[in-house]
């Protein structure tokens, strides 16, 4: 007999095919290819989002060819929420898919209270992958960042704790994120010495926020590590959403992010100035932002949020016009450093 079940949530089968609409970059010198776009997990995945439309962002990111899952153990709202959240999902539809991804976890930011749950002593990172990976139900990641640098623990100590984590099997890779570059290059020699895969550097990269161009990029290449950029869209200023104004809606408005309304209300000419630039490209601005950042060799992924599938397809779409022009490229710098 049948039921009454209207949900119409069926088992997940991936979209064949989904490889070859993806394009993939290695990352630095290391063996791994990571999509040129990948998915972030910072928002719409705590306790207060809907899980079932997190469910259909992560589902319509695997079926576009987006193999790279993006966590750490305070996303959420609240801390370790996105985990577990991603946690139940990846049970549900990806769990025959493990060896098809790569999932990412970090941590060195507040998470517990006292003073083991903050930073980089190897007590914090050692108990937080123990955490992360009973939240996710993962035997292990395949990337374990250090997410900040931290002033008072010494960097060998972190570094040593990194590749601890990677031979007791819980992580195959390292990476650290929003590293100086003289911290980058130390931190790379250590991890030389131990003999830990050191493949990527997370940092923060947009048209607005150029700080990876003045020597981390540069020692990325030298030292053989890739970059993956977080926030290209400038917490959502570089998109359509801003051009008129700020919406009541908007996270800006809401205060819910590092981007408040007076930022955004100082550039909003700029941001007008470049929409016209996209649209002569074919592109949205948001498209054209990542396609700017994915110029630099480099730069082996962007990584994106996403609220919902529309909105996911809508930047995967960046990927069909990567090419500038020497002169639209000057023109997009005398736009935004004037």
């Amino acid at each position: 007999m049948d039921i009454n079940d209207k949900s119409q949530i069926k088992n997940y089968q991936p979209l064949e095919g989904r490889y070859h609409q993806m394009r993939y970059n290695r990352s630095g010198d290391s063996g791994v290819l990571l999509p040129a776009i990948s998915l972030g997990l910072w928002h719409n995945f705590g306790y207060v989002d809907s899980i079932q439309n997190g469910r259909d962002i992560l589902r319509c990111a695997f079926d576009l060819g987006i193999t790279h899952f993006d966590l750490a153990n305070n996303y959420g709202p609240p801390y370790g929420s996105a985990e577990e959240n991603f946690g139940t999902i990846f049970n549900k539809d990806f769990k025959p898919y493990r060896d098809e991804l790569f999932i990412a976890s970090k941590a060195g930011y507040d998470m517990w209270p006292g003073p083991y749950g903050n930073w980089g002593s190897r007590k914090y990172l050692t108990a937080s992958i123990d955490q992360s990976l009973k939240r996710m139900n993962l035997e292990y990641v395949d990337i374990f960042y250090h997410h900040r640098p931290d002033p008072s623990t010494p960097l060998e100590e972190t570094m040593v704790a990194l590749s601890d984590i990677v031979r007791q099997g819980k992580a195959l890779y390292v990476g650290i994120s929003n590293y100086q570059p003289k911290e980058t290059k130390e931190a790379a020699s250590l991890l030389k010495e131990l003999k830990v895969p050191f493949i990527l550097h997370q940092a923060r990269y947009s048209m607005f926020d150029r700080w990876v161009e003045n020597g981390l990029l540069d020692t990325l290449k030298e030292i053989g590590t890739g970059c993956i950029a977080f926030s290209p869209l400038a917490q959502g200023m570089l998109t359509d959403k801003y051009l008129k104004g700020v919406p009541e809606s908007s996270r800006a408005a809401k205060d819910f992010t590092h981007l408040n309304v007076d930022t955004v209300k100082s550039n909003i000419e700029k941001v007008q100035l470049l929409a016209a630039i996209a649209q002569e490209r074919g592109q949205k601005l948001s498209q054209m932002a990542i396609a700017w950042i994915l110029r630099q060799p480099q730069v082996a992924s962007v990584l994106i949020g996403a609220s919902s599938t529309k909105q996911l397809k809508e930047n995967v779409e960046a990927l069909n016009n990567l090419n500038f022009s020497e002169e639209t490229l000057k023109l997009i710098d005398e736009i935004v450093m004037n």
